[in-house]
């Protein structure tokens, strides 16, 4: 058990932490979520012992092994990729360096025999012979080539590093296990590979922060919210916190709703959940504490969430794209596919640049070398490209004039109303479109393909930059919209949550089904 007991850290005059109390008990698997800058990675550093609190401490079980996620790609670039994976048991790692030096003596005396014989023992208790092949294992699991055991980390591609120190952290089944950010950089099948591994520690205590919605949905048994300068622990995945809290902030509002009714409504929600529960023992044990959850344990988030929702007047006629033979040398060739309403199609491609072209030739951006593109009449069609710069390079315009470029009615307090859903109210609305961050540039887009009422959505990885409230009110939107939709994303949950229908490309067209995300990968 891991006990936090009334930590408060400031830097200056900033508070993050002011009296956190909370406890993390084998079995379970806790996702630490909140705004950025809220202190998420600060708090996992506290765990860790990196950083000390102005007051109050951690308490660890004696003999309780953490293992912690590594951030320094380049601090084992002296070490093997095996040696580096085994470094994640540091004790287990000093037996064998302290055994191969005692034997490598030309005059071994009956005392080094006495000791050699306690670092056996040792590292036989500790599993240590097998060790290597555990590690190797690993390896093979995340699917590094077993060329490269024996290579020095300062050779390795820096995509191979992030899986070598993820694996470093697994290593011997750790009873603490902390992770920053452990599925960046890391492909698909990698990711549920980590997802079903997690999930068989059924005895250690997991500790992530994440943005990836749909890991943190998969393997998480609670949710930690930092928020109001303080961490709570609620039981449920990701999902199920964000929409209880949902559902209190819009309860809260309606004042005259009785007590009685707000409950009920709670409850009947959290029955619904713990019904879609899996068979596993964390979910089995959620289950029962979420039956058990009252209506005051849950507390509205203080976060603010765009809110994002489609809509078009011209309804969708039966003929909507048809692409025929298109192709565009360097990128793809001989691509067709014809929709019908209501398909949302996610593409797949190993080489994004690829979708991007597919993209911008479909809307008539670029000239394809042949093929044809034909839009059905009904179609108005609305794009958020993956390279927006030139919508925001050189305007020397407010974000108010800016809106303006896109909307049929002129009126400042109507086009600050689409701002403020956006969450640019009042001054923020005033700012210059040129400044804008990466985040605040897509939720401009947004706002403008909001107004411009389109049927047809076509979507090229529009969560780049966004934080996790924007790209959970982003997934809402696109599910929730009517008409039909291209897509691609790195959001694994979007996919997932979106797609009817997925369309991989790897220089031609090799995949077309009515089938979800998922199942396309179980493929």
């Amino acid at each position: 058990m891991i006990s936090v007991n009334d930590i408060s850290l400031q830097f200056g005059a900033r508070v993050l932490f002011d009296h956190v109390n909370l406890k993390f008990t084998k079995g379970n698997c806790y996702g630490i979520i909140g705004a950025n800058g809220a202190g998420k990675s600060t708090f996992l550093k506290i765990l860790a012992g990196e950083i000390e609190p102005n007051k109050g401490d951690v308490t660890i079980d004696k003999n309780e092994r953490m293992s912690i996620l590594a951030q320094n790609q380049n601090a084992y670039d002296d070490c093997t990729v095996l040696d580096t994976v085994m470094w994640g048991h540091k004790r287990l790692m000093e037996l064998k360096l302290a055994r191969d030096e005692l034997y490598a003596k030309e005059d071994f005396s009956d005392e080094d025999g006495m000791k050699a014989t306690e670092l056996e023992t040792e590292f036989a208790e500790l599993n240590g012979y097998e060790a290597e092949s555990d590690a190797e294992t690993l390896l093979n699991q995340l699917k590094i080539d077993s060329e490269l055991f024996y290579t020095p980390m300062s050779e390795v591609d820096p995509k191979i590093k992030v899986k070598v120190l993820l694996a470093q952290s697994l290593f011997g089944k750790p009873d603490i296990l902390i992770l920053d950010e452990p599925t960046n950089n890391l492909d698909v099948k990698s990711v549920r590979w980590l997802e079903d591994y997690i999930m068989e520690l059924e005895d250690s205590i997991i500790i992530i922060v994440s943005h990836n919605r749909h890991f943190l949905n998969r393997v998480c048994t609670h949710i930690c919210d930092v928020d109001f300068k303080k961490i709570k622990i609620y039981v449920g995945n990701y999902d199920f916190w964000y929409e209880s809290s949902q559902l209190l902030l819009r309860q809260s509002k309606e004042q005259n709703k009785k007590i009685e009714a707000r409950a009920k409504e709670l409850q009947e929600f959290i029955a619904r959940f713990s019904a879609n529960a899996s068979k596993s023992k964390q979910a089995t044990s959620r289950k029962k504490e979420l039956e058990k959850l009252k209506l005051e344990d849950i507390q509205p988030s203080s976060r603010r969430y765009p809110f994002i929702e489609f809509k078009f007047e011209r309804e969708i006629g039966n003929e909507i794209l048809e692409v025929e033979g298109l192709t565009k040398k360097g990128f793809f060739e001989n691509v067709s596919f014809r929709l019908k309403k209501g398909d949302k199609i996610g593409f797949v491609c190993r080489n994004g640049q690829n979708i991007s072209m597919l993209f911008d030739c479909i809307m008539g951006l670029e000239k394809p070398d042949a093929g044809t593109v034909k839009w059905g009449q009904t179609i108005i069609p609305t794009y958020l490209p993956q390279n927006y710069d030139n919508f925001f390079d050189g305007v020397d315009l407010t974000l108010v004039q800016w809106i303006d470029q896109y909307s049929k009615d002129h009126y400042e307090e109507y086009l600050r109303g689409w701002l403020g859903r956006m969450l640019f109210s009042g001054q923020e609305a005033l700012k210059k479109a040129s400044v804008l961050s990466g985040g605040e540039k897509v939720r401009c887009m947004l706002a403008r393909m909001m107004l411009q009422g389109g049927n047809f959505l076509v979507m090229d990885e529009p969560t780049n930059h966004l934080d996790l409230e924007s790209i959970t009110a982003l997934n809402k939107g696109m599910i929730n919209f009517k008409g039909n939709m291209l897509f691609v994303s790195h959001d694994q949950e979007i996919m997932e949550t979106v797609a009817n229908r997925i369309i991989e490309i790897d220089g031609t067209k090799v995949f077309d089904k009515d089938i979800t995300y998922d199942e396309y990968l179980d493929l």
